[in-house]
């Protein structure tokens, strides 16, 4: 997964409550579930006074109501104004537009709907959402994800577009890009974390009642041969290694503790994950290191220890290369007396 290079808080504008405004285009063709994921998942996001954080509003191209593909209408708030107010627009998939399978234009009231986003607007698709922002020239350019089973007809619609059909999503700082389904879900907890921290993510993914994380990327959804029930897995040892991220974890012990040989530990741990050892067990220990810089006033010295990082500096250098801030800089951002009150 690809993460932000800039200051894990933006700074957009917002209504007059101080809520960052979230317009979610709905086109003919949308998934109902796929279009409910933001509204469901920012609207678990409240302050400390049980106030919400943001204000996500659904509207449509032209104002009018929109056939979805389960054959209900959805009748929209609004219409194209709420995208030219809008601090982040999310763009849900479409199965109405088969052209765009193709390279095809998008209809005129789409076309003229998101010419009127203003610049700086942070833009969002969830699964074949994709589509919609680059028929619109949006990723030119740009990496971006969509649906693994479909990355192959987007490369060729759009050539333009660096396509990775392994992550669940991708991270461009003000284009992010999800792949199929509930990956938008992983999408909109990343964002609540870019915006407002682990604990404000966790607690979401709480009340929303899915993982604050999900391990590898989409890579492990991509068919392949079902191993026999008696092949020996990786997920008790990753159990365990969550209990122990603060202690030397090489391979050899990994693969140990699975009673596996290396080499299998590690080909197998891929094929479950999506990603080798070595990169999980970094992503887990930043996932602890910014809880604890968030909710703790252990010193920074003490979180690189008990996240097994070894010292301060080895910390600094993978949040830099992770998230673009230092330690220090993350807690400054998140740090607040609330939630360590809170024992969040």
């Amino acid at each position: 997964m690809q993460w932000p290079c800039t200051d894990p808080r933006p700074d957009p504008s917002a209504d007059a409550a101080g809520r960052h405004r979230i317009a979610v285009l709905a086109l003919p063709g949308v998934p109902p579930f796929e279009l409910g994921i933001p509204s469901r998942v920012f609207g678990s996001v409240l302050d400390a006074g049980s106030r919400p954080l943001y204000e996500v509003t659904v509207c449509t191209a032209d104002g009018a109501p929109v056939l979805s593909d389960a054959g209900f209408t959805v009748q929209p708030a609004a219409g194209p104004e709420a995208l030219a107010a809008a601090d982040t627009v999310i763009v849900p998939p479409t199965h109405a537009m088969p052209e765009l399978g193709h390279g095809g234009p998008l209809p005129p009231e789409v076309t003229a709907a998101i010419a009127g986003i203003r610049p700086g607007t942070r833009l969002v698709s969830i699964c074949t959402g994709s589509y919609v922002l680059a028929a619109a020239g949006l990723l030119d350019g740009r990496p971006a994800t969509t649906h693994w089973h479909l990355a192959p007809e987007f490369r060729r619609a759009y050539p333009r577009v660096k396509v990775d059909e392994e992550v669940l999503f991708v991270d461009d700082g003000d284009v992010l890009t999800s792949a199929g389904v509930a990956a938008g879900v992983d999408l909109c907890l990343h964002m609540i974390r870019r915006d407002h921290g682990a604990a404000a993510a966790n607690r979401a993914a709480r009340m929303c009642v899915v993982p604050p994380w999900r391990d590898g990327g989409q890579a492990q959804y991509i068919d392949r041969p079902v191993p026999e029930p008696t092949v020996a897995t990786t997920t008790a040892t990753r159990a365990w290694a969550l209990e122990h991220l603060g202690e030397p974890l090489s391979l050899n012990r990994l693969a140990e503790h699975a009673r596996m040989s290396l080499r299998s530990f590690t080909r197998r741990f891929r094929d479950e994950v999506g990603m080798t050892p070595v990169q999980w067990l970094t992503a887990q220990r930043l996932e602890l290191a910014k809880q604890l810089l968030e909710t703790t006033d252990l010193s920074i010295d003490l979180v690189a220890h008990r996240c097994g990082f070894g010292s301060a500096n080895s910390l600094r250098a993978h949040m830099r290369t992770a998230f673009g801030v230092s330690p220090a800089s993350y807690r400054r951002t998140f740090h607040t007396d609330d939630l360590v009150e809170a024992g969040v």
